[in-house]
Order: C-alpha cells, then sequence, then structure tokens
C-alpha cells in the first residue's frame, strides 16, 4: 500500500489537475522531494547490493 502510493507519487504521467491552483514554489518543492526520494532509494538499493557481493 505505501510503496504504491511512493510510486504514484514519483510518476510524472498525473491525472488533469485542473481545478487545482499551485504556484511555482509549490512545484519546485514537489520535484525537489521526487528527485530526493528517487536518490535515497538509489543509494539504498546500491547499498544492498555492496553488501550482498560482500557475503559472496
Amino acid at each position: 500500500m505505501m510503496i504504491k502510493k511512493i510510486i504514484s507519487y514519483l510518476t510524472f504521467w498525473k491525472k488533469d489537475e485542473a481545478n487545482k491552483t499551485a504556484n511555482f514554489n509549490l512545484k519546485v518543492m514537489h520535484k525537489i522531494n521526487k528527485i530526493s526520494i528517487f536518490m535515497f532509494l538509489l543509494a539504498f538499493v546500491f547499498i544492498v547490493i555492496r553488501y550482498l557481493i560482500a557475503l559472496f
């Protein structure tokens, strides 16, 4: 459930949100959040792979 929410947040294809008004700062904040979540997940996968390689 939580992973589905994270994936839906990270996707760039959104439904029509014409009725919501968001200023530039809010849009930039969401983009930065997406980038930081992506970098965290990428680093987590990298650390897990390095740990698994060290076991063998």
